[in-house]
Parts: C-alpha cells; structure tokens; sequence
C-alpha cells in the first residue's frame, strides 16, 4: 500500500461552538457595515479632517495586504524556483491571499466617503498618485488571484458536473468548457503567475511611500525615506509565517496531520529574511540617529520597542534554533510572533505615528470600526473554511491499493 498526498475536499460538519462564535461576530460586523452604507461614515466610525483614515486602513488594509504576502512568496517558491515538495503549501497560501485581497478591496470601499466611485481610478488616471498606484496594482492582482484559483474550480468540477432538473442538458456543455477552460490555464498560467509577484512587490513597498510623503506628520521613529523597502521587506518576512501559522491551525482545526517536514523547511528561510529585515531597520536608526527618541517614555518609543523586540528579534531567535523550528509549537509560536510584529508595524505607521497638524482631539477607533474589522476577520476565516471543504486545496493523506481504491483518512 503506497502512501502519498494529494489535495482533496475536506469532509467535515461545517459549524462548530467556535465557527457558530465566528459566525456571530460576522454577522454583527455586516449590520454595521449596513449601517455605514446607509448612513455614512460619521455614523459608525470617529473619523475627522484631522484623521481622514484609521484601523479600516491601518488593519484591514495595510495590514492585511501585508499578511496576505503568503500568496506571491509560495507562488514564487513553489512554481518560479520549481520547489515541488512546497506544493503542498501553495493552493492554502492562494486562498489566504485571494481572501484577504478581497477583503482589502471591500474596506477600501467602505473607507470611502463615497464609496460608489471606487471605479473611478479605472478610467481617472493620476500617474503622480502614490494611491494610484496602490489602487491599480490591487485591482489587477486581485484579478490575476481569482484567475490563478480557476484551475481549483476546473479540478473540482471537470467530470462531475451534475445540474438539477431541466439544466441536466447543459451538464455536457458545461463540462467541456470546463475542460477547454483548463487546458488554456495550463498554456498561460505561467504569465499570471509571474505577474502576481511582480504586482505584490510594487504595492507591498508602494504602501510606504505613502507615509514617506507624510513627511513631518509622522514621527520619526516610522518616518524614513527607506520606508518602502522596509514595508516591502517585512511583507516578505511575514509571507511563510503566515503560511506556517495558517497551516498549523487548519490541521488542527480540521484533525489532519500537519506537514511538519515541508514547514520546517519554510521556517528555516524565515530567520535570514528576518535578518536582512532587521538589519535595514537598525541601520536605518543608526544613520538617521532617531535611536534618541528611545529615550523618551512615551506611547510611539514603547510600541516601537515592541514591535522590534516582540516583532522581530524574538521569533528570529526561534527560526535561528534548530530544534525549535522542527516543533509544531515552536513554528506556531514564532509565526504567531512575526504576524503580530507587521500587524503593530503597520499600525505604528499608519495610525501611532501619525501626528496631523491642528487636531483637536486623539483618534481611537468606534465600536463600529472594531466591529466591522472583527466582523471582516471572522468572516474570511468562515469562507477559508467553507472553501477548503468544497474545493481540492488542503493536501490529505491518501493511500492506493493494488485494486487501486483510493480514500481519504482524516477527511
């Protein structure tokens, strides 16, 4: 009997005490997000003139387009670079990062006061805009994710198209587009793929640029003219953790064995990353002599303090320990660390370090911001769910026997 793993449609009852937890958090940050449409942003959130944006842009965009840098960095690694055995990691890392694009697209919308124009850029070029930029690159790597999804749906459904009632005559129809569909992706997929990595690095380090030209209303612990490679740089440390850290948790959530061999060697390119990440960063202070603002006790020297301790120079001790990178709890706890190092990093900028001219009062995020971002959370983490249980993503043992019977164990 030859064991192998293949990706596979995961069977399992869908709600849960914790999905059903989910699932309310969901569906309050959806009422919100109603109540925002209908009444504008003044009724949900606490921004000004003064703060034009907060943690809709600081968390749910910032942030989550940084964490989902697991999808161009796989996708490098397992198809540019030809790495077959992280193939395993890839289609997981596509999800994460077509999700949470998604997601980045729907609060950047929602940010807007008039939310209805967001098709403008399309057709309003600025070639000076730093958002423009952001903006179109998005757009167009979020297209190329949901095109390099396409072969997942093909897999999925080619041979089992089945339509209920009068639509069974379109099943044959159906299932030869589906097929020629998958025949042309195999010809050209090639081209998105290259894409996709190019278009995340312009807007991971894109990004930056816009708090560069923020000039002195940023501190300047934050404020650097490095700050796009910094903000380029930290996305690509964050790209495998995020995959380990995600991995990890689908394999326990879902009672599956964890690639433990293949995250392994992922934590393994994860210290140099760090490394290089934080050496720009220290050096950065040392050239720019802002390490003297450390010596202020205030909100901005401790978070920064955070954020490179807690952030970066822990976990690269754990990626760094042989022994530690081999553990499930050791690979958690040091993806776990580096997630939450760029989620301060990208609050710190956008949010801590911002210090606008005239304000009259300090911003902190509404009931309705929060809600809305945990609402945003909830719900992907619902749909990453829903998904790998309806289409071939997360790889499952399976075993062949010499009648050729194929199963499926912890499905």
């Amino acid at each position: 009997m030859e064991n192998f793993m293949k990706p596979a449609p995961i069977s399992k009852k869908f709600f849960t005490p914790g999905v059903i937890i989910l699932t309310g958090f969901a569906v309050i940050g959806l009422i919100i997000v109603l109540i925002r449409l209908l009444f504008g942003l003044g009724a949900v959130t606490n921004l000004s003139n003064q703060y034009p944006w907060g943690i809709w842009i600081g968390i749910d965009v910032a942030a989550g387009v940084a964490l989902a840098a697991g999808g161009f960095t796989t996708a490098a690694l397992g198809h540019i670079m030809h790495k077959e055995e992280y193939h395993v990691v890839v289609r997981p890392a596509l999800l994460t990062a077509m999700l949470g694009y998604t997601f980045v697209a729907l609060s950047v919308a929602l940010d807007l006061g008039r939310y209805y124009y967001i098709w403008h850029p399309l057709i309003m070029w600025n070639g000076n805009s730093v958002l423009f930029e952001v903006g179109m690159c998005v757009m167009i790597y979020l297209f190329v994710l949901y095109i390099e999804f396409l072969p997942i749906v093909t897999e999925r459904f080619i041979g089992r198209v089945n339509l209920p009632g009068f639509l069974k005559v379109f099943n044959n129809p159906v299932d030869k587009f589906l097929r020629l569909l998958d025949r042309t992706l195999n010809k050209v997929m090639f081209i998105f793929i290259i894409a996709g990595v190019v278009l995340s690095c312009l807007h991971q380090s894109s990004l930056g640029t816009l708090m560069v030209i923020a000039g002195p209303k940023m501190h300047p612990l934050w404020q650097t003219p490095i700050l796009p490679l910094l903000f380029l740089l930290s996305a690509i440390s964050v790209g495998f953790p995020m995959v380990i850290f995600e991995s990890l948790i689908t394999s326990k959530s879902f009672g599956l064995k964890p690639e433990l061999k293949v995250l392994s060697n992922l934590g393994s390119m994860v210290a140099p990353m760090l490394g290089i990440y934080l050496s720009f960063k220290i050096g950065d202070m040392v050239i720019r002599k802002t390490f003297v603002y450390l010596n202020e006790i205030n909100i901005e020297s401790i978070l920064f303090a955070i954020e490179v301790v807690v952030g970066i120079i822990i976990p690269l001790r754990i990626f760094l320990s042989p022994k530690l990178i081999k553990s499930p709890v050791g690979l958690f706890i040091g993806s776990a660390l580096v997630i939450f190092g760029v989620l301060l990093n990208r609050v710190n900028n956008f949010i801590v370090a911002y210090n606008p001219p005239y304000k009259f009062t300090p911003y902190f995020p509404s009931i309705g911001e929060i809600g809305v971002t945990l609402g945003f959370i909830a719900l992907e983490v619902l749909l990453f769910r829903a998904f790998v249980m309806i289409f071939p993503i997360v790889s499952v043992p399976q075993y062949i026997t010499p009648q050729t019977k194929f199963s499926v164990r912890g499905a």
